[in-house]
């Protein structure tokens, strides 16, 4: 059943936004709930916002699984849409390997997370920084990334 026409700020619609959640499991489902309902608000389709809601959760759960908070004991979940592409990035204080997909195996409990990034993502990457590191992902189109 098709959504409603959203209500928005056209403004607001080409804003990235950012947001600073706590280094805690909590906030999965609460950064997964923020970004569904504003890439709701800006009318994408149902299946990209389900790719972007399973890469979120899988990178926040990894950074707080894997990694160090920042200096202020959060994580800062960044994303932005341009035609209907969105790019989401998932910073952290670091941790002590560079994230890579786990290999395949039958019977592990764990360890799917960047496979599932990676399947669902036209391209995703890591990037080191002097505060900590970024791992990002661009969904439902080809990445602006490689332009700049």
């Amino acid at each position: 059943m098709p959504r409603p026409a959203p209500v928005v700020d056209a403004d607001r619609l080409d804003r990235p936004r950012t947001i600073r959640v706590p280094w805690t499991a909590p906030a999965v489902p609460k950064i997964r709930r923020v970004v569904v309902q504003d890439l709701e608000q800006r009318g994408l389709s149902d299946e990209l916002i389900g790719e972007t809601e399973m890469v979120v959760s899988e990178l926040v759960g990894n950074a707080i699984r894997h990694a160090r908070p920042l200096p202020d004991g959060t994580i800062r979940v960044h994303w932005k849409v341009k035609a209907d592409v969105v790019e989401v990035e998932v910073s952290d204080g670091g941790g002590p390997s560079t994230p890579r997909p786990a290999p395949k195996s039958v019977w592990s409990s764990s360890g799917r997370g960047l496979r599932i990034v990676r399947s669902l993502a036209h391209e995703w990457g890591v990037a080191e920084e002097r505060s900590g590191r970024t791992v990002w992902a661009s969904l439902g189109g080809p990445s602006r990334r490689r332009s700049r």
